[in-house]
């Protein structure tokens, strides 16, 4: 957005930007339009009693302060108190309506947002910290609510109040009231010279916000390696320095919104000053302004000041919703990852085939993959091995389209999978890898992940058995319905393996693909795991990475992988009798593990 200027003391409209983007944030409070109105007819009543106070004034003035008659004396105030207290329940209604408004329009956007956060690419989260993105669902969405909920009630009501009070003044003194309006223009240039700093201030804060999130995130995440490798200093000085940009960008914030009050409030004394000088030469050498005129004239005038103010101060608040609506909608408006296949597969049998892919990840010179051509037959175990960056993990995102090749195909059953239905191809593959992700929720919710509905408690204790887990759930407090917590922190890796493989069990799909599922686990843990593989692999295509050459020899076939290519392929011991690099790995493997502690 390259224009950003506010008019007068709300949001200038006339900048496509700014209209569009608070047009949009208004279109969310439609849905509630009923609503709308009964808070909108609250203000207006609100508005409209607002000049009674200077009219009584006015009016006992220039009676010489005296009742016309004596039910008068108590009628008059008591008919001031009962109209504010309708005026009180006035203004009850229509901030707790707006704020039920309001509370539905940021848990929508919030629902948008979280659902929108589901379907995004993986390209976008390789970019962007969980920290960034939880600061916008939580922080930015609290800056909407401010500038939907007070925000409008105070634009709508203090506009209305500064237009009845206007047309109170009118009509008492017009000359008078056009040379109090002509201090518009300069509250309007300050206005607009400071609304530009402010939105931009506000967007560094949003982005500065989302910083100490991200921090925050991860210090507490990786407290332990925070603890063990004495990060306490560095984290420390990254946090300070976070919250130290977060600290200048709200003062480069606190500079436009805190000038235009006074200098708002100075034009408005100007005016003042000017107004009663007039009042007083007319009284003086004319006699034309009576003292009741004049007293209801500068009451009334006065009391403008209040809603000018709070107008004025008001433009800050929308401002600043304006510009997290940005935050919000730039979000919303990313496209998600791409589903334009139609086709429908139905359970696979398991038939996968690359045809000369080639892959490079976005913003990245370097090839990932070049030329692969494999097939592979269903029930067939394939393990990919290799260095590093040899493309191993690359080839397996492409199959449940984390990510696409530039060029060939990948096929299952001899069916394109870009011609399938997102859900159709990844209902058929299942994931175990290295760092197993569980929620903080219950043993039997983890396993049941994504099928709770299909899937009873028979089912889950039979995967479990399955999977080696039933043992130690069974030993647990509360059995299936131990919370594991924030990723299993509460159980250990190896039953964390075990966990996620009987989910595996339990989605029963025909492809399978293991990242180094048993990867950093002790020898007892591993055997477990292995045992509980070896029977999730049981007919199923199993895409197997590993760097423990051992745990694949059994594998149908090996494929060897160096940058991007597929150097080898063979089963373990014709590899070994090739002598090439497979041979010259589990060499330095064999090296490695018979080497004296």
């Amino acid at each position: 957005m390259t224009t950003n200027q506010e008019s007068g003391t709300r949001p200038d409209l006339s900048s496509p930007s700014v209209r569009a983007i608070y047009s949009r944030l208004l279109g969310y409070v439609r849905p509630y339009w009923k609503a709308f109105v009964v808070a909108a007819l609250c203000m207006v009543f609100t508005a409209a009693t607002e000049s009674t106070f200077p009219a009584v004034m006015n009016f006992l003035l220039d009676k010489g302060f005296k009742a016309p008659s004596p039910e008068m004396v108590w009628m008059i105030p008591l008919g001031l108190v009962g109209l504010f207290f309708v005026r009180g329940i006035a203004v009850f209604c229509s901030g707790y309506v707006m704020s039920w408004i309001t509370s539905n329009v940021v848990m929508t956007l919030r629902r948008e947002m979280f659902a929108k956060l589901l379907r995004l690419p993986t390209r976008y989260y390789a970019d962007n910290s969980p920290g960034a993105l939880i600061s916008k669902v939580v922080f930015d969405t609290n800056n909407i609510s401010d500038a939907s909920s007070n925000g409008i009630i105070t634009m709508i009501r203090e506009s209305l109040t500064l237009v009845g009070l206007l047309g109170y003044l009118l009509w008492l003194d017009w000359k008078l009231t056009l040379i109090a309006l002509s201090v518009g223009p300069l509250v309007i240039t300050t206005v607009q010279r400071f609304g530009k700093r402010l939105r931009d201030a506000s967007q560094r804060g949003y982005e500065s916000m989302g910083q100490i999130t991200h921090i925050l995130e991860e210090a507490t995440g990786a407290h332990k390696v925070v603890k063990i490798f004495g990060g306490q200093s560095y984290e420390k000085k990254r946090f300070m320095e976070a919250t130290a940009r977060y600290r200048r960008a709200q003062m480069r914030e606190a500079i436009p919104a805190s000038v235009t009050v006074p200098i708002t409030h100075l034009a408005s004394a100007i005016s003042v000053a000017i107004i009663i000088f007039i009042a007083l030469y007319d009284v003086s050498h004319n006699g034309k302004t009576s003292v009741g005129s004049f007293v209801g004239f500068i009451t009334g005038l006065l009391m403008l000041l209040a809603p000018a103010k709070r107008l004025t101060e008001v433009n800050n608040t929308i401002t600043r919703g304006v510009a997290a609506a940005e935050s919000i909608f730039k979000l919303l408006d990313l496209a998600p990852e791409a589903d334009e296949g139609k086709k429908e597969l139905g359970r696979a049998h398991g038939d996968v085939r690359f045809e000369d892919v080639q892959f490079s990840y976005p913003d990245s010179e370097r090839i990932a993959l070049a030329g692969i051509d494999i097939d592979v037959k269903a029930g067939e175990t394939i393990a990919l091995v290799g260095a590093s960056g040899s493309g191993k993990s690359t080839l397996v995102s492409l199959l449940p389209r984390f990510y696409s090749p530039q060029s060939g195909r990948i096929l299952i059953d001899g069916v394109d999978i870009a011609e399938l239905s997102l859900a159709s191809l990844r209902e058929n593959i299942s994931l175990v890898s290295q760092d197993v992700v569980l929620f903080n929720d219950s043993v039997a919710a983890n396993i049941a992940y994504g099928s709770a509905d299909i899937h009873g408690e028979e089912d889950i204790i039979a995967a479990a058995r399955a999977a080696n887990a039933w043992g130690f759930i069974e030993a647990m407090p509360e059995g299936l319905a131990t919370p594991v917590g924030s990723n299993g922190v509460k159980i250990s890796g190896g039953q964390r393996q075990r966990l996620a493989i009987a989910r595996a069990l339990l989605k029963n799909a025909p492809i399978l693909i293991l990242d180094e599922a048993t990867s950093a686990l002790d020898t007892e843990s591993e055997r477990l795991v292995q045992a509980a593989l070896s029977v999730l692999m049981q007919g199923r295509t199993t895409f197997v990475i590993a760097h423990r050459l051992s745990t694949i020899e059994s594998a149908d076939r090996i494929l060897v992988m160096d940058r991007g290519r597929v150097v080898e392929a063979g089963r373990h011991a014709e590899l070994l009798a090739l002598g090439g690099r497979y041979a010259h790995l589990h060499q330095l493997q064999f090296q490695s593990e018979a080497a004296p502690e």
